[in-house]
């Protein structure tokens, strides 16, 4: 049988979007050896012309993919709601390694029903990788299956965090987090880049990620890698499930989440008794 004539529509739709975000990367690409246009946002949230050029090639491309999906992307349409279906697009996560010439820069884009994500493409440019998914058909990388670790205890976890740009009002919990992790696993990671942080759960290269205050943008396509890899999504306390937009997120490969759990809730009783 021809693998083209069975694929399923998701699966097709998936391809499709494949295409235009691994078409996007030759901006990213392009950009990498140029100077940086740098404005900021905010005293530390940076924006280039690599951004706005990358939101604005996938807004036009994605609409002739899903006409009548609405558009959220990090620079010019954050403020779009998730219902109904909606592209949820963050065209470089880790402005600043791009800024800089760290090569940890994703391309992140999930189409959702309802905040819920359907399929998931996060391309990593620099890096030559792009993750693939949708509801019900795995997860993979550059066309090969990938599948989340089998670690099954913290101290051979690798694990990976990120540090929020208002990092203020959770300072005190990160610094306890980390005087946790540090001696509890066997590293932890930092990459400044959510997306790719989610991808490399799901292709088993980190065990477990923690992080507050990410955006939808940042997440939406990231935790749908991990959970048709096998992985598990939620919040950093109790059985919650995890929605975009939700001020803390732990993803892990399983084995590993409820140990994890306890480290970060022990964490936070620490920071909250020295406050």
């Amino acid at each position: 049988m021809d693998p083209l004539r069975s694929r399923s529509p998701v699966q097709e739709l998936l391809a499709a979007t494949a295409t235009v975000v691994a078409a996007s990367g030759d901006i990213v690409r392009e950009h990498w050896h140029k100077p940086r246009n740098i404005r900021h946002k905010g005293p530390k949230d940076l924006v280039t012309e690599t951004d706005v050029a990358v939101e604005q090639f996938l807004r036009e491309r994605l609409k002739a993919v899903v006409p009548e999906a609405m558009f959220l992307g990090e620079e010019e349409s954050a403020t779009q709601g998730l219902q109904g279906l909606v592209w949820v697009v963050d065209p470089v996560d880790g402005t600043t390694n791009f800024a800089h010439g760290v090569p940890f820069v994703a391309t992140s884009v999930a189409l959702c029903q309802d905040g819920q994500p359907i399929l998931g493409v996060v391309n990593l440019p620099i890096l030559g990788e792009l993750f693939t998914t949708a509801s019900g058909c795995g997860a993979h990388m550059n066309g090969s299956p990938i599948h989340v670790s089998e670690t099954t205890t913290l101290v051979e976890s690798l694990i990976a965090t990120g540090f929020p740009y208002n990092i203020a009002p959770h300072l005190r919990n990160i610094l306890h987090q980390l005087e946790a992790a540090m001696p509890a696993t066997q590293g932890v990671r930092r990459p400044g880049a959510a997306a790719l942080d989610l991808a490399y759960v799901a292709c088993g290269r980190f065990d477990g990620f923690f992080e507050f205050a990410l955006n939808p943008w940042d997440t939406a396509a990231g935790i749908l890698l991990i959970t048709e890899a096998g992985g598990r999504v939620g919040r950093m306390a109790g059985n919650e499930v995890f929605r975009l937009g939700d001020p803390d997120i732990l993803v892990s490969n399983g084995h590993v989440h409820e140990f994890l759990q306890g480290m970060l809730k022990d964490a936070a009783q620490c920071a909250a008794a020295n406050q």
